[in-house]
């Protein structure tokens, strides 16, 4: 399963590159194709956001990478400002 949100986290990186170019470079003539790029070019860094936090998250569960030091509500100092 990792392998497919990794094969799928570099084709929606290539998409929002090559979309994102598309629409700055489009002539603004040509508005529905610039949006339409630019529609694409989110839609490929949201997923290819959504795809890397995934990838740190099972990267963290099975071992591969230490996890991040995160501090537990119940270990803060409440006094602290």
């Amino acid at each position: 399963m990792s392998k497919l949100i990794a094969i799928m986290n570099v084709i929606a990186w290539s998409g929002f590159w090559a979309f994102g170019y598309l629409a700055l470079t489009t002539d603004p003539a040509h508005e529905r194709r610039m949006m339409i790029a630019g529609g694409l070019a989110v839609l490929g860094a949201f997923v290819g956001i959504w795809a890397y936090l995934r990838l740190v998250r099972i990267s963290e569960r099975t071992g591969y990478s230490k996890p991040a030091e995160r501090v537990l509500p119940e270990h803060k100092e409440l006094g602290q400002e």
